[in-house]
């Protein structure tokens, strides 16, 4: 079977669950080794790791939070000792703190802004050292349908995703003359672990938004995710790509 990923290396954050495993699971079936960052517990990952390990490939699991600077630069070193200089970068990991904006704490908007904004820009920043500098790779930013158009009791969520947003369009102005293209996804909602724990009236209320009247499976969403880090989406960059089965229209 041809891989269209043959040999490259990637690095996705938040890759034991949810949309970030689908994505490291569907690289490896196209020939990347890839290094996955979580956070929890050891052996949270393990499930990821025995499926990429099943495709033939590498896995690199490494506990890492975001919103750690040193240690985003740590994690890239590993991973250019471990499995060599990666090609391909998918930033996945995400936390919400769900409130209307008169009850949401200072704690709530922080903690929403540092993992799904600044750790975004953390790892970008390391990535783009690497690509500028070999002039080829791909960023992948998971942003969010509500980022483009707002979400009662997620203030904090859609000023992040909104920022992914702003942040892939920069990153794709400064990065493109290196041969680096920067694109993001924009899922609605994903039946993933974090929809499961939101209550049935709001994931029937997605249901009844998209024209397609199903809510996505995380592949739907890496299967996009993974077209865009392929050299057939070698001239698409600065784009936000809608996976939401027509729940924004």
């Amino acid at each position: 079977m041809h891989q269209e990923l043959a040999d490259r290396v990637a690095v996705v954050t938040g890759g034991s669950q949810g949309i970030g495993a689908a994505v490291c699971i569907e690289l490896a079936r196209q020939g990347c080794d890839v290094a996955l960052t979580y956070v929890g517990k050891p052996g949270d990952a393990d499930d990821v790791v025995a499926a990429v390990t099943a495709a033939g490939r590498q896995a690199l699991p490494l506990m890492a939070d975001s919103r750690d600077a040193v240690r985003t630069d740590e994690v890239f070193a590993r991973v250019a000792d471990e499995l060599g200089d990666p090609d391909i970068l998918v930033c996945n990991a995400g936390i919400t703190r769900d409130a209307t904006i008169w009850s949401m704490t200072d704690d709530d908007w922080r903690d929403v802004i540092d993992v799904n904004l600044t750790g975004y820009f953390h790892y970008a920043r390391a990535a783009a050292r690497v690509f500028r500098e070999r002039r080829r790779g791909r960023i992948v930013n998971v942003a969010s349908i509500n980022g483009l158009r707002g979400k009662f009791g997620q203030a904090n969520y859609t000023a992040a995703k909104g920022g992914v947003i702003a942040l892939t369009k920069t990153l794709a102005r400064e990065l493109g003359k290196y041969g680096v293209t920067v694109n993001a996804v924009a899922p609605g909602m994903v039946a993933t672990e974090m929809a499961a724990d939101l209550p049935q009236e709001f994931r029937d209320a997605a249901v009844a938004e998209t024209v397609l009247r199903r809510l996505a499976t995380p592949k739907d969403i890496a299967d996009v995710i993974v077209f865009l880090c392929t050299d057939r989406a070698r001239h698409v960059t600065g784009e936000i790509i809608k996976v939401d089965g027509g729940q924004y229209i």
